[in-house]
């Protein structure tokens, strides 16, 4: 296989560490930094595995995934979140594109995300590009709190095979992401300047739900595309709401 280093971050994530390291397992280096406010054995089973472990004070998302990146050994990176899985055929294709010398910086892939135990094939969520794959000197995060990116320099290619996603496997994991996602979205909004009014509340999470449910098919995806589709508004909805209460809470909103 051609030299690639992996990064992960991870906090509470034995149930899925193993799994995700095992799927790597042909890289060159695997590095895996822990937020220094796990409760669980994360960091003890990524070291078993066979990965470089560091452990971190939170740093935020983008934060966490830059210091994984400094550890990185070698030019090609790729990122995985610990609920991820690399299929084997995704592997292959990684190490034939390498070894060709690609005139490309990135590359992004598809993600086959399950929820709730099955793959999601509409609602917006697949094909659902994520750019994973990159050159270490041409890449870096982006600062958001929340569903931070990498900004690349340079032309980003396309990958034929999927990448696995095991998003959430049941409600309460949802709802925990849910809480803590929705708290940094909001505080985006509210440092950001951007005033929440009522017509967000009662619109942006309708939206949301006739996007995914109606426009992008989510309906074809039966009970899990309906309680996705719903789960979404409901997120907007307490992304903004959290955000009105921030500003009211310093008298700022309505």
């Amino acid at each position: 296989m051609n030299p690639v280093s992996v990064i992960v971050i991870a906090r509470d994530e034995e149930r899925n560490i193993a799994a995700c390291l095992e799927s790597v397992a042909w890289a060159a280096q695997v590095i895996v930094v822990v937020d220094d406010r796990s409760t669980d054995a994360t960091a003890e089973l990524a070291r078993k595995s066979g990965a470089d472990v560091y452990v971190r004070p939170w740093l935020g998302y983008a934060g966490m995934k830059s210091a994984a990146l400094q550890h990185a050994s070698h030019e090609w990176v790729l990122w995985l979140d610990a609920d991820e899985r690399v299929l084997p055929e995704l592997a292959r294709e990684i190490d034939t594109v390498l070894a060709t010398s690609p005139p490309e910086t990135a590359f992004r892939v598809a993600r086959r995300a399950y929820f709730l135990g099955k793959w999601i094939r509409h609602c917006g969520w697949y094909p659902g590009h994520v750019t994973r794959l990159f050159r270490k000197s041409h890449a870096r995060f982006s600062s958001s709190a929340v569903h931070e990116h990498l900004e690349v320099d340079g032309p980003i290619g396309t990958l034929r095979n999927d990448l696995l996603h095991f998003t959430d496997d049941d409600l309460e994991h949802y709802f925990e992401k849910l809480n803590r996602y929705t708290s940094l979205a909001a505080q985006e909004l509210v440092e950001a300047g951007r005033r929440v009014r009522a017509r967000d509340l009662l619109l942006r999470p309708w939206a949301i739900f006739v996007k995914m449910y109606v426009l992008r098919g989510g309906f074809l995806d039966g009970t899990h595309g309906y309680l996705l589709s719903r789960l979404s508004a409901a997120y907007v909805l307490t992304k903004y709401a959290k955000a009105w209460q921030s500003q009211r809470d310093a008298g700022t909103g309505s």
